[in-house]
């Protein structure tokens, strides 16, 4: 089996920083048809800059919690590709919550954000992907990869409504990749511990002794860069992992084999 994405398309959103454009630029630069999604269009612009010159480079901007923008986005990718193969959903945002406050909405935007967000595109884009798959007898269909947290099984006082819509974004995957098989579309995640995303290097900067309390706790003793992620982003999309289906591939460090009391993952 082949862990080549070579000319596949793929969607990937929350792709204008971090972990996203890491993915995004990732598939790019292996030969991938890329589809970059965010709601910040300057920013996409900016880390795009030449390439989205190139054939296999183009980016769509939108509020993705938007069900217009989210076939917008789907049209949009078809127009330039003719197809999508791959629905990387990165985007995700981390909000600090209090859970003894009933006036407290962080839950209800997380899970519109990082659950609703997710399923809705999924379903659009995995009835394309069968569409398109008509009278293919054999072979993968395609492929969704949600980006999680080991926040879904980490506690802390600060972020119940982030690691609740983690645990949702996890039963998310398991109960499509059940729904799509018979269609041999494959749904996994990638739940990650510390990644230096932009939301932790703010973290890092507000705090002097936050980055040595990560690396405590941290097996491997150090705070991942985005682009590790992409390289098991690839392996789940790819056809090498075809008999991968519904499961959450932990990339932390070896973060959750130590005590579950430990500073938060971004």
């Amino acid at each position: 089996m082949s862990f080549s994405i070579e000319g596949k398309t793929a969607i990937v959103t929350g792709a204008a920083r971090g972990i996203g454009l890491a993915v995004g630029r990732h598939f790019a630069d292996r030969g991938a048809n890329v589809m970059f999604a965010d709601i910040d269009e300057a920013a996409l612009a900016h880390e795009l800059g030449a390439r989205v010159d190139e054939d296999a480079v183009r980016y769509f901007a939108g509020d993705l919690r938007e069900r217009l923008t989210l076939a917008n986005l789907l049209s949009a990718t078809i127009d330039a590709f003719d197809r999508v193969d791959i629905l990387v959903n990165a985007s995700r945002q981390m909000l600090a919550s209090d859970p003894l406050d009933p006036e407290d909405n962080s839950t209800e935007a997380l899970i519109e954000q990082n659950v609703l967000t997710s399923l809705r595109l999924s379903q659009i884009v995995a009835r394309r992907m069968i569409k398109q798959a008509e009278g293919q007898e054999a072979g993968q269909v395609g492929a969704i990869v949600n980006m999680s947290s080991i926040a879904a099984r980490r506690t802390h006082p600060d972020l119940m409504a982030y690691s609740v819509s983690s645990a949702a974004l996890d039963q998310m995957t398991r109960s499509l990749a059940v729904a799509l098989a018979p269609h041999r579309i494959r749904v996994n995640a990638v739940a990650f511990g510390s990644v230096m995303s932009s939301s932790l290097k703010g973290a890092l900067q507000e705090n002097a002794g936050y980055r040595e309390d990560i690396e405590d706790h941290t097996p491997l003793s150090r705070i991942a860069a985005p682009g590790e992620l992409a390289e098991a982003v690839q392996f789940l999309a790819s056809e090498g992992a075809g008999f991968v289906t519904g499961q959450i591939m932990t990339v932390d460090g070896g973060r959750t084999l130590l005590d579950p009391v430990a500073a938060p993952a971004h």
